[in-house]
């Protein structure tokens, strides 16, 4: 099975369909014939954006129980070794390419695994391309 890190800005985008496009779509689909590799932040990003969704009445506790679900059953496993690169390459991608902690955990993970990566994000996506690291492509 093909395997590709997943970021947060497709992953959510699969909930809040004003955010969906052809791009986040595909990535989905395509989950028949690969697996998604996330660090261990993931599920706190997740979490975070869902608890927003529900502070501004985006969604409600049953729309959020339905999509927690459909994550469950993906073919997402968690990088354990994030913690272990924060401080040491994490850091430095993020110093490298003005990224986040949290974005340099994505680009971290695609580096490592040397795997591609599959995000909207426009600062990600500029680091991904400067670092070489292929950006996914359903």
């Amino acid at each position: 099975m093909k395997r590709l890190v997943l970021d947060n800005s497709v992953s959510m985008a699969w909930f809040f369909a004003d955010e969906a496009n052809d791009y986040t779509v595909a990535v989905l689909e395509c989950l028949t014939d690969h697996s998604c590799h996330v660090p261990s932040i993931w599920s706190l990003e997740a979490s975070n954006v869902l608890l927003t969704g529900l502070k501004r009445g985006r969604c409600n506790d049953a729309d959020v129980t339905r999509f927690i679900t459909l994550l469950d059953a993906l073919p997402i496993s968690t990088d354990h070794r994030t913690p272990e690169q924060a401080l040491h390459e994490v850091f430095r991608l993020a110093q490298q390419y003005q990224l986040t902690s949290y974005d340099a955990a994505y680009l971290e993970l695609a580096i490592r695994e040397g795997i591609p990566l599959a995000t909207q994000d426009k600062a990600l996506v500029r680091a991904a391309e400067k670092a070489g690291v292929h950006l996914f492509a359903p």
